[in-house]
């Protein structure tokens, strides 16, 4: 029986290192701007939040830290345990299970915002990431917001030519299919190239965000150009350009793609 791409993906993280990944230099430039993008949007506390997707629940953490009551969902089992330990020793209540982000067992209307960090770029396939977004819009109340993450389309030839991965020969052909399709693939290279996913385009995030109903209220770059230089973050002036340099960029249409991550966020009619 042939593979799918989700069991690529679940292969991936049942390894256990997503769990440090947004402690990583390039994990902070990500998380840091990450919630300094959604907490703008955010209804205040204690509003309803469903992190859908959302890995080991660093941001489940975070909301719940800051007074949200939070329903977390993620497609593998190792991130709901890690949750759950992690919640219970800072003593916040997060409401956790394993779940897919396509068919979600949450009611309609039940939630006021959505978060969809993962999700979309590990579907692979377009009619199942339009059913993630129709789902989240669906346990949307009236006027509730959805947060979605992409990968950006440049991302892997941004990052090898910055990192020298471009050099080895099994690197540049994934590079390649990225940019031509979006479909990445990690090949047998010992190099990073992550698992399963696919690269957005900023302009498809976008019609992808309205196909589902959602109006849109903006496109944004999240890490800017600066996450290359992510080796440079302990140097508190360097951290401090690379973060204004993001927030300058984020919505300028002509510079989004050279982020790491695109974040679109959409409104519920």
């Amino acid at each position: 029986m042939t593979a799918s791409p989700l069991d690529d993906v679940r292969a991936h993280y049942s390894q256990g290192e997503e769990r440090a990944r947004l402690e990583s230099p390039l994990g902070k430039i990500e998380f840091a701007r990450t919630v300094e993008i959604v907490r703008r949007h955010l209804p205040p506390p204690p509003a309803v939040v469903a992190d859908i997707g959302g890995g080991p629940g660093r941001y489940a953490l975070w909301l719940a830290d800051s007074g949200y009551q939070v329903r977390h969902r993620d497609l593998v089992g190792l991130h709901v345990e890690q949750l759950t330990a992690d919640a219970a020793a800072d003593g916040l209540s997060v409401e956790t299970a394993v779940g897919d982000a396509r068919s979600l067992d949450l009611p309609d209307d039940c939630v006021d915002a959505v978060l969809l960090l993962g999700p979309l770029y590990h579907l692979t396939e377009r009619v199942d990431r339009m059913l993630a977004l129709r789902e989240a819009r669906r346990v949307l109340r009236p006027g509730g917001l959805v947060a979605a993450a992409a990968i950006s389309r440049f991302a892997s030839a941004l990052d090898g030519m910055y990192a020298g991965y471009l050099s080895d020969p099994e690197f540049w052909p994934i590079v390649q299919q990225d940019l031509a399709d979006g479909q990445h693939r990690s090949g047998s290279s010992e190099l990073p190239a992550f698992t399963t996913a696919f690269f957005h385009r900023p302009e498809e995030l976008v019609a992808e965000v309205r196909e589902a109903g959602l109006e849109l209220e903006a496109l944004l770059g999240v890490e800017g150009p600066g996450w290359l230089l992510a080796d440079r973050l302990d140097d508190p002036v360097a951290r401090d350009h690379i973060l204004q340099v993001g927030r300058l960029l984020e919505g300028e249409p002509s510079t989004i793609g050279t982020s790491a991550h695109l974040l679109a966020i959409g409104r519920a009619s």
